[in-house]
């Protein structure tokens, strides 16, 4: 086993998912299980934008840190240790919330994985979002989809326009949440689909949702 692997999060009692592995940031984020994660979110926030993200055994196995006083909606995803997985920043001056997404903590078209859009301008309880990876400049067709409402925390993420379901969504009630005053939701990533993806995606959904509010 290799020592520099990062740790997989403890699996789901479940499988389900496409029939090929969906890999975006690395194949040694794609578990052969459902991975379940939860996301808790400080409703208040000093940078607006930090949340922890845990396994079913409650590790944390990554984090998403806001940029303080910054012009420009940035975040940085982390693995445990601290190490600068993704870096999402939202394209200024964007009419669709465009979110450009590197690897690591860079910026440079090199590094660049994928784009965030919303599929409409004019999106009011419902949120619907393409996703195009880096090698698809035409975007005529979304390599990804995001439906459903961040509001309810409650959204299905797709393999491209297709019905196949790759994560899923929904809002997580505990007593702690309420007496804390956290925002926490549950996160069933697929089995063999990249969850670092689809938790850096549920960080550009949270931003998208706080530009609407605002």
């Amino acid at each position: 086993m290799d020592p520099m692997a990062p740790m997989l999060p403890a699996p789901a009692p479940m499988a389900a998912g496409p029939t090929e592995p969906v890999v975006v940031v690395g194949p040694q984020y794609c578990a052969p299980y459902v991975v379940p994660l939860t996301v808790t979110k400080k409703s208040i926030s000093l940078t607006d934008g930090d949340f922890t993200v845990t396994d079913a055994n409650d590790n944390v196995v990554l984090n998403v840190k806001g940029t303080l006083f910054s012009v420009r909606h940035r975040r940085v995803l982390h693995d445990a240790v601290g190490q600068p997985l993704l870096s999402m920043q939202e394209k200024i001056l964007s009419m669709h919330n465009r979110w450009e997404v590197y690897r690591g903590d860079s910026a440079h078209s090199c590094d660049k994985l994928f784009t965030v859009k919303k599929s409409s301008m004019l999106q009011l309880m419902k949120t619907e979002m393409d996703i195009f990876l880096a090698g698809n400049t035409a975007e005529q067709v979304c390599d990804f989809k995001i439906k459903g409402s961040y509001f309810d925390r409650s959204s299905a993420f797709y393999l491209g326009k297709s019905n196949t379901i790759i994560a899923q969504m929904n809002r997580k009630h505990t007593a702690a949440s309420v007496v804390l005053g956290r925002d926490v939701f549950s996160i069933t990533v697929f089995p063999q689909v990249d969850y670092v993806f689809i938790a850096a995606l549920v960080a550009i959904l949270d931003d998208v949702h706080r530009d609407r509010k605002e």
